[in-house]
């Protein structure tokens, strides 16, 4: 029987192998920093200059103090686990830096770098949810699997996985902090690409709590019982375009010749907004 591979999902010192190769009785070696090449899998995409300068700094006056760690390729050294500290040091001005030495396949190696920045606590939701999905999709594992390899509940997962499912321009509004995992969580149920949109641009503008957006996604994805409109794909254009141009839910009622157009409002700010628009 093969022997039981080791869990993954418990920090930076489980990455650390006995018996690494090492330089120095310190357990590490001082590793030129142009040597190094980046992660090509490394899920973070976001690196703040502002941080990078912040800890620039730091390495200035009290230098590196968490190794970082890298595998050998035929090239030269590549990144598994630093990256923010690699760039700050670069940034610092610094010749080289403090490495340990991990010699593993490529396969390995990508895991071992997702995993690591998984069980950080400042990736965005967008880079977490995409190293969890490129994690499946490397190792072919399940949800259950990821969530095990990094210690998270398996519901945590899976609730992240589905914010790739929203639009890019509302993913985007997601990394730059416009919207909250709460308000993503609702716009990702909202089937129609125009709701989320009008939903969206109302979360922002009114500064919505995640309740009051449940609530006002409930009212967006409610018919009136006496819509007649299914597969009038022309009335459903015509209601979509005017909803995204009031920046309100709008439907179009129709009976034989005749019918109705509904512009809902939320509160009397709102209907004073919508008065002023339509006079």
């Amino acid at each position: 029987m093969a022997p039981k591979r080791k869990s993954l999902g418990r920090g930076l010192s489980a990455l650390i192998p006995e018996g690494a190769v090492l330089e120095d009785e310190r357990g590490f070696f001082l590793c030129p920093i142009e040597s190094i090449s980046p992660n090509p899998y490394q899920p973070r995409q976001d690196f703040s200059d502002a941080d990078l300068t912040e800890l620039a700094n730091s390495i200035k006056e009290k230098g590196v103090i968490q190794p970082i760690l890298v595998s050998r390729t035929k090239d030269g050294l590549q990144l598994i686990a630093g990256e923010r500290r690699w760039r700050a040091a670069q940034k610092a001005g610094l010749d080289t830096i403090p490495a340990w030495i991990r010699d593993v396949s490529p396969s390995e190696a990508l895991e071992l770098a997702l995993v690591e920045n998984l069980q950080r606590k400042d990736l965005n939701p967008i880079e977490e949810a995409s190293a969890y999905q490129e994690l499946m999709k490397r190792f072919n594992l399940t949800q259950e699997a990821v969530s095990t390899r990094i210690g998270k509940d398996r519901s945590t997962v899976a609730n992240l996985l589905r914010l790739l499912r929203l639009p890019q321009t509302l993913q985007q509004d997601l990394i730059n902090n416009r919207l909250t995992t709460g308000h993503a969580r609702v716009l990702v149920s909202i089937e129609s690409p125009s709701a989320q949109r009008t939903l969206r641009d109302l979360i922002i503008k009114k500064a919505l709590s995640v309740r009051q957006t449940e609530s006002l996604a409930k009212k967006l994805q409610t018919k009136p019982k006496d819509q007649k409109v299914e597969g009038n794909h022309y009335l459903e254009s015509l209601a979509s375009d005017l909803q995204r141009s009031l920046g309100t839910k709008v439907t179009i009622a129709k009976r034989g010749q005749k019918g109705r157009i509904i512009v809902e409002f939320y509160s009397d700010g709102e209907l004073d907004r919508l008065i002023d628009r339509l006079l």
